[in-house]
């Protein structure tokens, strides 16, 4: 493995630059931009090998695209009750779209992807309650889309169609601690991507250093939109609660940002 000083860290990223289209160095693979910049690095998975490492993350992400880049894993309180796979999934879960193939006949999901400036089609939405200081989720069955109306039913009869009772939510304190430890400075370096003959290529070059992380903003932006949550169960499993953010917003969550290509 190499070690960099963050000085030499940077110095490496502008030798990256400067080589221009680098052949993709894991194939079908959604995270191969990252990876392969690792693999310049000479790296293993998303571990800087500099000093403060800890304090360090690195975020690398392809130009243009529409997908979300997750910044970290937490699931919702109150956890004893154990809330996506016991409540949500259970009474809220709808029929998992490979049930009776990959899946036994009676495997449910519980995918959504929720936002803080409006309600999914299914009625659900994140708010953020500054005097209690916590960032909730929220049902309201009037906002359900008519194309999901068999499901509505069947949610009524399970459970009814108030609010969710009791509200699965994060606190402020645990979950900045969370980030703050998971992104306090972060390198984030994007890609413009092209296809030749059926290999992929990049070039990295844009490279910022964002520095010291701020749960205000990161609230701010969970409230616009641009910070999302992300809830993937299925029967079978729990892939794990994601707070996921949109293209290009991450220097948004952070004190200082500096350009380095």
């Amino acid at each position: 493995m190499n070690f960099f000083t963050k000085e030499t860290l940077i110095q490496k990223f502008i030798e990256i630059e400067k080589q221009g289209w680098i052949k993709n160095t894991r194939e079908r693979n959604s995270g191969a931009v990252g990876n392969t910049l690792e693999d310049l690095l000479g790296i293993e998975e998303n571990n800087l090998p500099i000093p403060n490492a800890a304090e360090w993350e690195l975020k690398a992400q392809r130009k243009n695209t529409v997908s979300l880049t997750t910044l970290f894993h937490s699931e919702p309180s109150p956890r004893a009750v154990k809330f996506v796979p016991q409540i949500l999934l259970q009474n809220y879960g709808w029929q998992h779209q490979k049930a009776g193939t990959k899946y036994p006949k009676d495997e449910k999901s519980f995918r959504q992807t929720i936002s803080g400036n409006t309600r999914s089609d299914r009625g659900f939405c994140v708010q953020i309650n500054r005097t209690e200081k916590k960032i909730l989720i929220s049902f309201d069955a009037s906002k359900v889309s008519e194309k999901h109306s068999t499901w509505l039913n069947d949610v009524k009869r399970k459970i009814g169609l108030k609010e969710l009772t009791p509200q699965p939510y994060w606190g402020f304190d645990d979950l900045e601690h969370i980030a703050g430890t998971k992104l306090l400075n972060c390198f984030y370096v994007q890609a413009d991507v092209k296809k030749e003959k059926g290999n992929e290529f990049y070039h990295f070059n844009k490279v910022t250093m964002l520095q010291t992380f701020s749960f205000d903003n990161f609230l701010n932006e969970l409230e616009l939109g641009n910070i999302l949550v992300d809830f993937d169960a299925r029967t079978g499993h729990n892939h794990g609660t994601k707070f996921r953010l949109r293209q290009n917003c991450l220097p948004k969550l952070y004190k200082k940002t500096t350009e380095i290509i």
